[in-house]
């Protein structure tokens, strides 16, 4: 309860323990896990393992306070990341989870942008120092004296935000990583000085490491693309711009579906699983295929084309014919036509990116709604059925929780039809409903689910529970607080 996350080190952040336990207690209305979400956060957000100066986190941390991480960052994490703190800042309006959202879609830009306008792996824990030598968390460290060089008469306010003191001193490297332990606000009232000005300068402080740490050797970078990583930064960006509404969040996200469509994807039906060097190779896992239809998914209801669902749809039919195994239930992680490199293997545990199969079960209970596929309900559900009574370590079965969680009574079903449809499902994804599947067009929808509830006149609102709908509402409004109340 003190630093977040898990009382041990190495510290992962374990971005789907924390997205079902949000979930969970936000639906439950249980504070006591909602202040250990939060906690949890914030701490991360605090810094060592975010960078605070250009945004991203690093894999995990080396000690309990989030403070020294092992340095490499991931695009796996980073995208995972953004979508619990857009869902976070949704619920709570905290202008720290906001900072965060924004500076980590930053760094990606700035750090793992490919020419496609999809995203490199990740870059490396090591680079040069002021030897040459490869040396872990050269680039992002700093001695007292920099600090006192660089900030001048502004050094102690900096050193009391920062904590150049013996909490963020990295002791091995004798130099300091950048941690804060407390609010702006209290910062400042403790320093005499009001919260708005300690924030501007704040972020000139920033500014200034940034520009000065630029001339330093950066470190190495993994420039392979993959599949996956790249499906789950979409879905953080998707849920960035239901947070924020910055329509750039959603460019970057639709720009990097591209990418995946027009060069991961093979014209005979399957994935590929990295591109590199204008190559494409390695025919996709099945993680490469369940993100990729999840992000599918999240573009579509965000942005009602259903090319994405007719897209997720193919990919979930090929994952039928090329990985389901009848008999055991579950989808395999490696095709049936791909070189047998490894034995059979069906990826069940959530980790530090949810289970192949756990994915694919959120994908079938959307599209078994979407396209009235009693054939998707009928696996996932069944999937559900054989996971749920084995559990034994529930953070290693989180995303299964957060299947599960769809299938409770509260659980709720939107379409939205009409002209301004679009934009009454941007006034929806604004608020934290983590218990509503939205689905919606702006005209005559072919998609089973909107068949015949198009309205030329006006805008149609069904609020629906296992399917079975209200009668259609006119005003948002009127849905919105059914929803708040529920």
């Amino acid at each position: 309860m003190e630093y977040g996350g898990y009382a041990r080190a190495p510290k992962f952040m374990m971005p789907t323990n924390l997205r079902f336990l949000q979930r969970y207690g936000y639906q439950n209305k249980d504070k006591a896990i909602l202040k250990h979400v939060d906690t949890s956060l914030t701490k991360m957000a605090w810094g060592g393992l975010f960078d605070t100066v250009d945004g991203g986190f690093s894999r995990y941390s080396v000690d309990v306070k989030w403070h020294v991480p092992h340095f490499e960052k991931m695009l796996y994490d980073n995208g995972q990341l953004l979508s619990v703190y857009a869902d976070a800042y949704k619920r709570t309006k905290n202008i720290l989870y906001k900072e965060v959202i924004e500076k980590t879609v930053q760094f990606c830009d700035n750090e793992l942008l490919n020419d496609k306008k999809g995203y490199f792996a990740s870059l490396d824990a090591d680079s040069l120092n002021e030897e040459n030598h490869l040396e872990e968390g050269a680039f992002y460290s700093w001695t007292k004296e920099e600090l006192q060089t660089i900030l001048k008469e502004d050094f102690n306010l900096f050193a009391k935000v920062f904590n150049v003191n013996s909490f963020g001193y990295w002791e091995e490297e004798k130099k300091y990583v950048l941690i804060q332990k407390e609010t702006i606000e209290e910062i400042a009232k403790q320093n005499g000085i009001s919260a708005e000005a300690l924030s501007v300068k704040k972020k000139n402080w920033e500014q200034l490491l940034y520009t000065i740490r630029k001339e330093r050797k950066k470190p190495r970078l993994d420039d392979k693309s993959i599949t996956s990583w790249n499906a789950l930064y979409i879905s953080g960006l998707v849920d960035s711009y239901k947070a924020l509404g910055n329509p750039k969040y959603l460019e970057k996200a639709e720009n990097c579906a591209s990418f995946i469509t027009t060069q991961l994807w093979n014209e005979t039906g399957f994935l590929w699983h990295t591109y590199k060097n204008n190559v494409s190779k390695i025919e996709g896992f099945l993680e490469d295929y369940a993100l990729t239809i999840e992000a599918f998914i999240s573009l579509y209801q965000i942005t009602l084309n259903e090319k994405y669902l007719i897209n997720a749809k193919q990919l979930t039919d090929y994952c039928f014919e090329n990985f389901y195994n009848e008999k055991e239930q579950f989808f395999s992680f490696t095709s049936r036509n791909a070189e047998a490199l490894i034995a059979t293997h069906y990826e069940i545990e959530d980790n530090v990116i949810p289970a192949s199969n756990s994915v694919m079960a959120n994908n079938l209970y959307a599209l078994s709604i979407y396209f009235e596929n009693s054939y998707y309900e009928k696996v996932y559900q069944n999937m559900l059925a054989i996971v749920l009574p084995t559990i034994d370590y529930a953070s290693a079965f989180s995303n299964w929780l957060y299947v599960w969680m769809n299938t409770l009574g509260n659980q709720k079903e939107l379409a939205i039809c009409g002209k301004n449809a679009l934009e009454k499902v941007t006034q929806i994804n604004i608020l934290f409903t983590p218990n509503v599947i939205i689905a919606g067009c702006t005209k005559e929808s072919n998609l089973p689910f909107l068949a015949d509830r198009f309205d030329k006149a006006k805008d149609l609102l069904y609020l629906c529970s296992n399917r079975t709908c209200q009668i259609p509402e006119t005003k948002i409004e009127s849905i919105i607080n059914q929803i708040k109340n529920d």
